[in-house]
């Protein structure tokens, strides 16, 4: 049977089974062997868009909403159509995706794993969602990533940094255009090296979860490689909001440099209180002392204000890239909502573009057919250069920006400069690799 009607029939059978929790049909005829879950069979088709409208990333959550509503917007021939025009692919015509209209639900994940999958089962039960994607916190995006291959719909993560998400916890069902924590590590640890010198020592404050460790794992490996020490790695809650108690411990650790493994609001209030405790004016091992923030976005930037100022880190997009699909983006939703759009709207953008162009291109919402779309898909225009959907764990490969806080901003979207662009090759890794390793990607569930 071809990959494109591989279906998991132990699923099918149950209609519940894994967890699912979905009724599905257990009656199995030739001619419904390619079924899958939530064939759009009318006029319109719905996606299912899930992220935090509230907890620590809820201003992810909100740019992200933004940049989807933009993607409706134009796959259904409004606005100006924004990076559809610059796509290398040239499938997508305004017209919807197959003709259908597209229409779409939301969901409010909290940041939390729980309430994430059960927003998104309501939308593939309730609402007949096609195609989940969301998320700002990779415990989320795995957890709803899980649901969507029991269930047999694509899942188009978000924002999800964590190396398990492609790594040990990859489905076959789900996709990632977002990099990674190693990625950012490949990236940054030589501009850092080139920077503070290669003779440092480092403390950890890690996010404690499943992307706070992966970052930690990957920037103290890839530090250590170029003669850094790691003198110490603390978890710190994902709830947290002050961590004052977690910072006054460095002062007496040793450590010339402090490395957050945080983001969002949780960022925001850890260099705040470091600022606070005057760390960035002491001299530790006659070296000035410095902060790191591995992963970056201008949201995270606005939120701690002054104190991002000369701070490296890395990100996957930035609106002052001048390539013509960056600018178009950045055009079409300074319009809309009179503002830029920060990393996490262009993700998102993107993935649902991705998602409509391999629809069209596969000629079908068969989950089975646009994951075989996606695999191995090579394509430019979207802002960060020629990029790769790898097969081998459905990754995507593509140039990485190190940035800093902006000494002088001209103004309150002007927080970060480029500092270097990393070329997609020194970024690369093996499917195999070991900070990846575990787990299978298994095959394509197609559901009903």
């Amino acid at each position: 049977m071809s990959k494109l009607l591989t279906t998991r029939r132990s699923v099918l059978r149950t209609g519940a089974a894994a967890g699912a929790g979905l009724a599905m049909p257990t009656i199995f005829t030739a001619s419904s062997v390619a079924a899958f879950t939530n064939d759009p069979t009318g006029s319109s088709v719905t996606l299912g868009f899930n992220v935090p409208q509230s907890g620590p990333y809820a201003d992810e959550g909100a740019d992200e909403l933004r940049a989807y509503e933009l993607a409706v917007e134009h796959l259904n021939g409004g606005g100006d159509g924004g990076m559809m025009n610059t796509f290398s692919s040239k499938v997508l015509d305004g017209t919807g995706i197959l003709g259908k209209k597209v229409e779409y639900v939301t969901g409010d994940t909290q940041t939390k794993s729980d309430a994430a999958r059960a927003s998104a089962r309501s939308m593939i039960e309730k609402d007949g969602a096609v195609m989940i994607t969301g998320g700002s916190s990779s415990g989320v995006a795995i957890a709803v990533q899980g649901l969507c291959q029991e269930a047999g719909v694509i899942f188009m993560a978000g924002l999800t940094h964590s190396n398990d998400t492609t790594g040990k916890d990859k489905k076959a069902n789900g996709f990632r255009h977002f990099f990674n924590g190693y990625m950012s590590a490949a990236a940054l640890a030589p501009v850092l090296a080139a920077r503070y010198g290669t003779d440092r020592t480092a403390y950890h404050l890690t996010a404690d979860y499943t992307w706070g460790w992966t970052q930690e794992e990957s920037i103290a490996a890839a530090t250590e490689a170029l003669g850094w020490n790691t003198v110490e790695k603390v978890r710190t809650p994902l709830a947290s909001t002050d961590f004052s108690s977690y910072i006054a411990p460095v002062l007496n650790s040793g450590a010339d440099v402090l490395v957050l493994n945080h983001y969002g609001g949780n960022m925001v209030n850890s260099l705040t209180n470091a600022v606070q405790f005057g760390l960035r004016e002491k001299v530790v091992n006659g070296k000035n002392f410095e902060i790191v923030v591995p992963l970056y976005s201008r949201l995270m930037a606005r939120g701690a204000g002054a104190n991002v100022k000369g701070i490296f880190g890395s990100t996957n997009w930035h609106w002052s890239l001048t390539d013509e699909g960056s600018q178009a983006f950045v055009r079409s939703f300074g319009t809309k909502y009179g503002f830029p759009p920060s990393q996490a709207a262009h993700t998102v953008y993107c993935q649902t573009l991705l998602y409509a162009d391999a629809v069209q291109r596969a000629g079908s919402f068969n989950p089975c057919a646009v994951a075989e779309a996606l695999e191995g898909f090579d394509f430019d225009g979207l802002g960060n250069g020629p990029t790769h959907y790898r097969a081998g764990d459905h990754q995507c490969f593509k140039d990485v920006l190190v940035v800093k806080g902006k000494e002088n901003p001209e103004n309150e979207f002007d927080l970060l400069e480029i500092v270097e662009i990393t070329p997609r090759a020194q970024v690369e890794y093996a499917v195999d690799h070991p900070m990846f390793a575990g787990g299978d990607l298994g095959a394509c569930n197609g559901g009903a």
